[in-house]
């Protein structure tokens, strides 16, 4: 038997309302109904992000560094900086050198003594405010520290126009439909909502599994040394 050969289905946001809206007993065409759905789903996006981090929201960013400068100002669209690191450059060797820095919260921060120190910079600290910034500490001094790299975990794209394809892959169409279905039961249809909520809750959890990355995990037991009593 012939297969079709190709693997590009998706759903358009039009495609995921109807989907969600016969999963609920209901059709509808009305305007109104449309435009609440769209807000749903928006919200179920939003619930998303709560979630945990989704690896196709992973993105590298690069900051030029200015000598004895602190903090610098984040996308708006990031929600966290997950790791960060500077690029040296060196005068003896070619190309640059990546230093790893390392993630501390605010009462760490607060409790540096001089924030304002200079050197090489082994420490930030991520303030998540509606415009987010990412501090070193300790500033760079010199010419020497190049760039800030960092990755961020950004939030997933609004849904926008109906003709729109979700800003998420194929593998989160099923919970997608699922979850919106489960929203608008709440609204339209709540003999349905517990129901449509445990099919929902299934289908992330399977899409939040399969959303990883496989790569070997070695576990070694740790030693403790006694005091020989």
């Amino acid at each position: 038997m012939a297969t079709s050969s190709t693997t590009t289905f998706d759903l358009n946001i039009d495609d995921i309302i109807e989907e969600a809206y016969e999963r609920c007993a209901i059709r509808t065409n009305s305007g109104q109904d449309l435009r609440s759905a769209r807000r749903s789903l928006n919200l179920l996006f939003s619930e998303w992000g709560n979630r945990g981090v989704h690896l196709w929201k992973i993105e590298l960013q690069n900051q030029a560094l200015t000598a004895g400068t602190i903090s610098y100002t984040v996308p708006t669209k990031a929600s966290d900086v997950l790791e960060a690191y500077i690029s040296t450059t060196s005068a003896q060797t070619t190309g640059t050198t990546d230093v790893s820095l390392t993630k501390i919260d605010r009462s760490q921060y607060a409790a540096l003594p001089n924030k304002g120190a200079t050197g090489q910079p082994s420490q930030y600290f991520v303030d998540r405010q509606l415009t987010p910034t990412i501090s070193l500490y300790q500033a760079p001094n010199a010419s020497t520290y190049t760039h800030l790299k960092y990755y961020t975990i950004n939030r997933i794209e609004d849904v926008g126009s109906y003709t729109n394809t979700p800003d998420a892959p194929y593998r989160f169409l099923p919970c997608m439909c699922s979850g919106l279905a489960y929203y608008l039961s709440m609204k339209k249809n709540p003999q349905l909502t517990q129901t449509l909520r445990l099919f929902y809750e299934d289908e992330l959890q399977r899409a939040l599994t399969e959303d990883g990355q496989r790569s070997s995990v070695y576990i070694s037991p740790q030693t403790y040394f006694g005091d020989g009593v």
